[in-house]
Formats: C-alpha cells, sequence, structure tokens
C-alpha cells in the first residue's frame, strides 16, 4: 500500500512532463561532425551565446582537450552556437561547463552525487547514458531510461 503513493505521483510527474523538451535545432552537418566526434553535439540551447564565443575562442584547451578547428569550421561553428544560443542567466556558466549551469541543475536535482559516478554514468557530461534519444534532439522525461545500476541505487534509497 506505501507504494500507491509514490506511484501516483510519478505518473502525473511523467504525464506533465511528457511533453518535455524536444529541442528543434536547424541541421547543421558540420558541428554535428566536428563537436559529435568525441561527445554529443550539445544543443546551442543548453549555453549563452557569450559562453559559446568563450568555448569557441579556447579551442586549444576545451576541457583538457585540444579542438582546435580549421578557421572556417570555427567560424561556422560559432556563428550557428550563438545564433540559437540560450539566453539569460540560467543557461550561463563562468567555467563553460553545461553542467554547472543553474538550469542543469535544477533539472537534474533529483539525482544523487552518488548516482553521477557511477558505472553506467561516470559524469554529468555523458548524457546519453540516460537521455536515450538526445542526439535526435528528444531531451524529453518521456525518453529517459535510467540505467539498471542506477535503478538498483534510487531503489536501496528507497527503504
Amino acid at each position: 500500500m506505501k507504494w500507491i503513493i509514490p506511484l501516483v505521483l510519478v505518473l502525473a510527474s511523467n504525464w506533465a512532463c511528457a511533453h518535455g523538451v524536444k529541442l528543434s535545432v536547424p541541421d547543421h552537418p558540420k558541428w554535428k561532425q566536428e563537436c559529435g566526434s568525441c561527445h554529443i553535439a550539445y544543443p546551442p540551447q543548453f549555453l549563452t551565446a557569450g559562453n559559446w564565443q568563450k568555448m569557441m575562442n579556447s579551442l586549444d584547451k576545451h576541457f583538457g582537450e585540444n579542438a582546435v578547428l580549421d578557421p572556417q569550421d570555427k567560424k561556422d561553428i560559432g556563428e550557428f552556437l550563438t545564433r540559437y544560443a540560450a539566453t539569460g542567466a540560467k543557461h550561463s556558466a563562468s567555467s563553460l561547463r553545461i553542467s554547472d549551469t543553474a538550469w542543469f541543475r535544477h533539472e537534474h536535482d533529483e539525482l544523487s552525487a552518488k548516482a553521477w559516478v557511477n558505472p553506467a554514468i561516470r559524469s554529468r557530461a555523458n548524457c546519453t547514458a540516460c537521455h536515450v534519444n538526445a542526439e535526435r534532439g528528444d531531451w524529453s522525461e518521456r525518453g529517459i531510461r535510467m540505467p539498471a545500476g542506477l535503478r538498483e541505487e534510487e531503489n536501496d534509497n528507497d527503504d
């Protein structure tokens, strides 16, 4: 009987969030190719134009890696990212990490610190560990599939 209330709450929240976030991002093959060669090509709406500009101007030290691009590709991708960038402080991070934005922290506040180091996830940057349709622009709640090990850890916390 004690599981009925949580079940109702989960179903209600899933229904409310089912329409979730389906980001509309115009096709940009070079962005997908270059950014997606090392990690998911994060949608421009995840950071502000200022953050994307700073990131594109520091590709020689892109989170510990050299991600320098051909000047024309850098210009084209940079213009694409800034054109479709988010606005507002909740999408800005001085670290340039999407996971450091207020928006990201709010959207993921139900996850424990233990979840982020789970072998199935490993990092806050590994979006596709749970957002299985993210590469197609579907970031909705409906598209989330929690890794098996994480589901077990979360269930252990419910006892």
